[in-house]
């Protein structure tokens, strides 16, 4: 059902081009499928944050509609912009410029990853329905991926230890009751999957919480995606292949993966994506020759790549908020194999479109399982497909996101 044209403001401290995962693409399909739908839609973003992680500037390029107006902040003091907001908490740098753009008048300001755009100071800019999206867990986590000392996940806060341990300098403002305070702002809190909404809560966050999972699109366009690289797979169409998709970062796992399929002769695997950690897991893999990192890829390729893949394999060892990735296999039809931790269990059963695992022996049986019986890969794939009709299409996922804008504004 149609609604109404409204004035949306998404705010965040990553935004494609200017991102690094997930979390900016979600924002980025949102912001154009409400412009699409004839909502006016304009982003906050800390290119300054960006280029401090990062160490350069963007790869790739993005589109937005014409109905979004992007507005990437900039401060003349650079990089200690980002630095100052972590540590007190408020947009000090940028607050003027943010002051400003809210200014305009919104029907919605919608909260995202604010870190280091503006700390938990920016909730309280701005009038009108206010959202948050927990795209991590920084609300209760300093390091924001609830994996103490970087090995298990978190069952009892070392968060002092843990922040010291990940060289972060301590944040003063999570003692004090700042958040406590600025989240009264905030209308209603969203959680990506039933897992985040209940760690958030077992972890002391007293706020309102609403479950509402991510979506991918319809169809693939070269818009959501880097076309930085375009590469021929044409050789790999002579054997199985297994499928690592996401950013080469330690949290995602692929060092566990890696040695599994150099002592495995029945199929390869094809890594496509690129981080910080790539050349630590290009050392790992040696010249085994059924291990090929892509690197970056179109939407184009990975679509051909979702398609040919026997499974998509999801090794994180942190305990995902969500997992996109999951879902955009599902889209393709393509079942997956993913480590038992996080919301990615949960996404797997309420579909029945994959396999779960805990250990390397678990993980081998998945894969001969799934090289060996084609007619049972392709029922898991077809599981994935229907799920992702009925509960993470764009229509699905706007129709309970207005439900929950009606409901406020009720």
């Amino acid at each position: 059902m149609a609604h109404r044209p409204l004035r949306f403001c998404m705010v965040t401290t990553f935004y494609p081009p200017f991102n690094f995962g997930g979390d900016g693409i979600y924002i980025h399909r949102l912001s154009n499928e409400l412009a699409r739908r004839g909502h006016h839609v304009e982003v906050i973003h800390c290119t300054d944050a960006y280029r401090l992680l990062a160490g350069h500037g963007p790869n790739g390029t993005y589109q937005d509609h014409s109905n979004v107006t992007v507005h990437g902040l900039k401060s003349r003091v650079g990089f200690l912009s980002p630095l100052a907001t972590q540590q007190t908490g408020f947009p000090l740098f940028k607050s003027g410029r943010i002051r400003r753009i809210l200014s305009d008048g919104f029907d919605v300001i919608h909260y995202h990853n604010i870190s280091l755009v503006g700390g938990p100071g920016i909730l309280k800019l701005g009038q009108g329905i206010k959202l948050y999206t927990m795209h991590e867990y920084w609300l209760v986590c300093p390091t924001h991926v609830l994996l103490p000392f970087g090995r298990v996940s978190c069952k009892r806060p070392h968060c002092l230890a843990c922040t010291l341990m990940h060289w972060r300098p301590p944040q003063l403002w999570r003692y004090v009751g700042l958040l406590e305070r600025m989240a009264r702002h905030v209308d209603v809190f969203i959680a990506p999957s039933r897992f985040a909404r209940r760690a958030h809560l077992e972890r002391g966050l007293h706020v309102p919480i609403v479950h509402l999972p991510y979506f991918v699109p319809d169809e693939d366009t070269l818009t959501g995606l880097s076309t930085s690289r375009n590469c021929s797979h044409g050789s790999r169409a002579q054997q199985p292949y297994f499928l690592f998709v996401g950013r080469l970062e330690k949290l995602k796992g692929l060092q566990d993966l890696i040695p599994v399929l150099h002592a495995y002769d029945k199929a390869s695997l094809v890594v496509a994506g690129s981080g910080s950690y790539r050349w630590q897991l290009r050392h790992l893999a040696g010249d085994g020759p059924n291990i090929q990192f892509l690197g970056h890829v179109s939407q184009t390729e990975l679509r051909d790549l979702y398609h040919g893949a026997t499974a998509l394999i999801v090794p994180s060892i942190c305990p995902e908020v969500f997992g996109i990735v999951i879902i955009e296999a599902f889209r393709h039809g393509t079942p997956v194999i993913v480590r038992n931790r996080g919301a990615m269990p949960q996404i797997v059963q309420e579909s029945g479109g994959g396999l779960i695992y805990d250990t390397n022996a678990d993980l081998v049986t998945a894969m001969d399982t799934l090289v060996g019986d084609p007619v049972y890969r392709a029922e898991l794939g077809h599981r994935g497909y229907q799920a992702y009709l009925h509960k993470w299409t764009p229509a699905a996922h706007l129709s309970r996101y207005f439900d929950l804008i009606d409901g406020i504004v009720a």
